[in-house]
C-alpha cells in the first residue's frame, strides 16, 4: 500500500541520499495524523485559500477532484461531494477509499457515505434533474463540493449553497467548485458568477487567487462590493458579503499525471476543445450546437460593431418588452435604433408586479413614437398592454405560439409558429454573408450572448421550428429574458432597409435633444408583410 510519505516523495522528486532521512523526520512531524497533503503550486494555494466560494481548475489533469477529497479528509467534519449523475461518482469514491486506507466506515447504499476513524463524514451525492437538489434541503455541511460544476444548473448550485453551515462556530464553512470550461450554453453561468477572473472583457479583471466580495439580493442577483463589511440592502436587511476567487490548475502542476502520456492526448484534441480542456480557456471553450439557431460568432461580430451611441440621425424605432410580473425573472426592455441596440434595461420582476408598473418604465424610456412589441405569451403582458394603449402608445402584442404564413428569406421554408419566425428573422439579420454584411450592432452583455445562443431548431413538415421558451428554460434552469426582448425588438417596427430613401433627416436622438421627436417617415412596407397589402405609417 502506498503511504502518505511515498506520495509526498513522489511529488518532491529525487533527492540526495543524505537528505532523505532528514526530510522524512520533518515530514512525519508536519503531517502527523494527516491522510492527504496537496501538491505544491495551485492545488496547495487552493487548499489554503480563504475564499468562501472557490472555483478551482480550468485545465484537465490539474488535481481538481483530489482537492475536494483532501479538504474533506483534513479540514471539515461534514462534507458533501456532488456529481451531476450518480454513475459519475465511481472514480472519486474509489479514490476516497484509497486515501482512507480501508473500506471500513464506507456504506455504498444510496447516498454513499464514508465515516473516517477521526469521525469525519463524507457524503457523495448527485442531482441529475432540476429539483433533485431539493431533497437535501435542511441538511447542513461545512464543505459543499461540486466536481465538474458546469454540468449542474445554476439554480441547483445556488439552492444547495443555502445549506452550507456548521453547529460548531469554530469550524470553517465553504463552497468549492471544480470544473473544466463549459462546452455548451448550459454551463455558461459559471462565467457570469466568476466574471472578473474568467471574462477577458471585464473592465476590472481579478488575478488568480484574488478575493472579491459579493452580496446576493432577494432576486438572486449578485452585486460586487468593496469588502467584507456588512451591506444594507434595498429591502433594509443587512447582508454579510461572501468572498469568491478562481485559481487555475494545469496538468503540469500535478506530478502524478505529468509523468504520463496524458499531455500528448490533450495536445491531440481538436479546437476549440483543446483550448478549453488543455489550456483552461473559459472564453474559447464553448462549441456551438449543430442545430443552434444563431451562431455565437455572428453575435460576437455584432458586438464588435457596437458603438456607445446610436448612429446620428437614427430615431428610436422599436422596444421589445419581455415581462416578468414578480418572481425571480427580470422585465427586460430592448431598445432599438434601426439596427443599433441600446444597453438592455433590466428591472427585477419584484419591481414590476403590475401592468401599470411595466407600462410606466416603457413610457419613461420611449422616444420618437417607437413601436412597443410586448410579450403576451405567458399571460403577464395583458395589464401592461392595456395601460400602454390607454396612454396612446402604439403597442403590438407578441404571441410566439401563433401561426405564421411567412417564409425564410430564400423562400424555401415556412415557419412552425411566430416564435420560430421571429428568431429566424434575427438570425437572417445577423448573417454576415448577406449582401453588404450584417448591420446589427449589439451591446457587450455576456448574459445576452448566452440567451441568444441557447435555442436550437429543427426543420419539420411545417418548416423551421425553434425550440420553445419552456424547453429552453427547462434545459438552462433560467429564463432567456434578454434574448427574447432583443428578438422581439427586431421582429417588428421601422427598419432602414424598409424605408424608401432611408431615414429622413433627424437631428439626433431625443435623448441628445432633451425632448421627444417624431420623425416624418414615408410609407413603410416590411418584408414580413409584403404581398399582403399591409402598410404602416409612422
Amino acid at each position: 500500500m502506498t503511504t502518505l510519505l511515498d506520495e509526498i516523495f513522489s511529488k518532491i522528486g529525487p533527492l540526495p541520499p543524505a537528505d532523505i532521512g532528514k526530510l522524512e523526520r520533518i515530514l512525519e512531524s508536519a503531517t502527523k495524523g494527516q491522510k492527504w497533503v496537496p501538491n505544491p503550486g495551485p492545488q496547495a494555494v487552493a487548499y489554503k485559500s480563504k475564499a468562501d466560494i472557490l472555483l478551482f481548475g480550468g485545465s484537465a489533469g490539474g488535481g481538481k477532484s483530489e482537492l475536494l477529497l483532501g479538504l474533506a479528509f483534513t479540514q471539515h467534519r461534514r462534507s458533501l461531494i456532488l456529481r451531476r449523475q450518480y454513475t459519475d461518482l465511481g472514480a472519486i469514491i474509489e479514490r476516497a477509499i484509497a486515501i482512507n486506507g480501508t473500506r471500513e466506515g464506507f456504506n455504498g447504499s444510496p447516498p454513499p457515505k464514508l465515516r473516517t476513524a477521526d469521525k469525519r463524514l463524507i457524503e457523495f451525492g448527485a442531482a441529475a434533474k432540476l429539483g433533485d437538489e431539493e431533497h437535501r434541503q435542511g441538511q447542513p455541511h461545512s464543505l459543499l463540493a461540486f466536481d465538474e460544476v458546469v454540468q449542474f444548473h445554476e439554480q441547483q448550485v445556488r439552492f444547495l449553497m443555502g445549506w452550507v453551515r456548521s453547529t460548531d462556530p469554530k469550524e470553517r464553512c465553504r463552497v468549492v467548485m471544480t470544473s473544466n470550461p463549459p462546452m455548451n450554453v448550459e454551463g455558461q453561468w459559471i462565467v457570469a458568477m466568476f466574471r472578473p477572473w474568467l471574462d477577458e472583457t471585464h473592465p476590472n479583471p481579478a488575478k488568480p487567487g484574488e478575493l472579491r466580495w459579493y452580496v446576493t439580493d432577494q432576486d438572486g442577483k449578485d452585486k460586487e462590493v468593496d469588502g467584507p463589511e456588512p451591506v444594507v440592502m434595498e429591502d433594509g436587511k443587512i447582508n454579510r458579503p461572501l468572498s469568491r476567487t478562481f485559481i487555475p490548475g494545469r496538468l503540469s502542476d500535478n506530478p502524478d499525471l505529468a509523468k504520463t502520456d496524458y499531455q500528448a492526448k490533450l495536445d491531440a484534441l481538436p479546437e476549440p476543445i483543446r483550448s478549453a480542456v488543455r489550456d483552461g480557456n473559459f472564453m474559447a471553450a464553448r462549441e456551438d450546437h449543430q442545430r443552434q439557431t444563431i451562431p455565437t460568432e455572428w453575435i460576437r461580430e455584432a458586438q464588435a460593431r457596437w458603438t456607445p451611441k446610436p448612429p446620428l440621425g437614427i430615431p428610436m424605432c422599436a422596444i421589445g418588452v419581455d415581462v416578468a410580473a414578480g418572481g425571480s425573472d427580470d422585465t427586460v426592455l430592448a431598445i432599438r435604433h434601426d439596427a443599433w441596440f441600446a444597453p438592455l434595461v433590466v428591472v427585477p420582476g419584484r419591481q414590476t408586479p403590475t401592468g401599470s408598473s411595466v407600462a410606466g418604465i416603457v413610457m419613461a424610456k420611449r422616444r420618437d413614437q417607437a413601436l412597443v412589441i410586448l410579450d403576451m405569451g405567458g399571460g403577464f403582458g395583458g395589464g401592461a398592454f392595456e395601460h400602454l394603449k390607454d396612454n396612446g402608445v402604439e403597442v403590438m402584442p407578441y404571441k410566439g405560439a401563433e401561426g405564421s404564413v411567412s417564409r425564410t428569406a430564400d423562400r424555401q421554408l415556412g415557419f412552425y409558429n411566430r416564435r420560430s419566425e421571429a428568431w429566424w428573422r434575427f438570425r437572417e439579420a445577423l448573417d454576415p454573408g448577406q449582401v453588404g454584411g450584417s448591420p446589427v450592432a449589439l451591446p457587450e452583455d455576456p448574459t445576452l450572448v448566452a440567451d441568444l445562443t441557447a435555442p436550437t431548431f429543427e426543420v419539420g413538415p411545417r418548416g423551421v421550428q425553434v425550440e420553445t421558451k419552456e424547453e429552453v428554460v427547462k434545459r438552462l434552469g433560467r429564463s432567456t429574458d434578454r434574448g427574447d426582448a432583443v428578438v422581439m425588438a427586431w421582429f417588428r417596427g421601422t427598419k432602414g432597409l424598409n424605408i424608401r430613401g432611408g431615414f429622413p433627416a433627424h437631428r439626433g436622438s431625443a435623448d441628445e435633444q432633451g425632448l421627444a421627436r417624431t420623425p416624418r417617415v414615408e410609407v413603410i412596407t416590411s418584408r414580413m408583410t409584403r404581398g399582403r397589402g399591409r402598410t404602416r405609417r409612422r
